[in-house]
């Protein structure tokens, strides 16, 4: 069964109330975006108000850092009930210091690609890591349209594993809705990332059951 990881980036006031939310329903992760003003334009959440704001859920943490030197939040979030720390590609040639950084934990791995990046770079990290996070819109900001190059990223990647029997699973985050999470999951996508399309709801569950269904 596809598994679902709600984001709470869009979540513009009473933080504590939306985490209390999620944790009733039957989703696998809370995703937490992590940025730095620096990777990307915005800046999200410190790790202070994370490590408060999380002790209101059991969902595992599924987090992702958009930020340009990731080393001290890998250290911070792998004290957490995480997961997967997702780091981006895009950060350069330290990415494979990074990966053995998350794992030292006990953690599990992500890679994360930007719509512009080429999806054939990340294929020689596939045995290394647990999961790569395909970017369906630019980082940065909640509420974006799905950009549909993912959907060929996706379905490469899923070739690639199961012909080399890798463990890694496809998560894909950006503009998700019900009919999007279809195609996504059709095309390979294990884990779907959905923010606004659940947060701004009345029903947590339902729209949930939606993007599963």
């Amino acid at each position: 069964m596809t598994k679902i990881a709600v984001s709470i980036l869009s979540t513009t006031d009473n933080l504590t109330k939306v985490i209390k939310k999620i944790d009733k329903t039957d989703a696998d992760y809370l995703h937490i975006d992590i940025m730095d003003g620096k990777f990307v334009s915005s800046k999200s959440f410190a790790f202070s108000q994370i490590a408060k704001e999380t002790k209101h859920t059991s969902k595992k943490l599924d987090v992702h850092l958009m930020v340009q030197n990731p080393s001290k939040e890998i250290a911070n979030y792998a004290l957490l009930n995480v997961e997967y720390i997702t780091i981006h590609y895009e950060i350069g040639e330290q990415i494979i210091t990074l990966i053995d950084k998350i794992k030292s934990y006990g953690v599990k791995c992500g890679i994360s690609i930007n719509p512009a990046t080429d999806v054939q770079k990340i294929i020689p990290l596939l045995p290394k890591i647990d999961l790569v996070l395909v970017m369906s819109v630019h980082p940065g900001l909640g509420g974006q349209t799905f950009l549909a190059n993912a959907i060929d990223k996706i379905r490469l990647l899923k070739e690639q594993i199961i012909k080399n029997d890798y463990k890694t699973v496809i998560s894909v985050d950006g503009g998700i809705n019900q009919e999007i999470a279809h195609v996504c999951q059709e095309a390979g996508a294990d884990i779907i990332v959905a923010g606004t399309f659940i947060v701004t709801s009345n029903d947590f569950q339902s729209q949930i059951t939606k993007l599963r269904s």
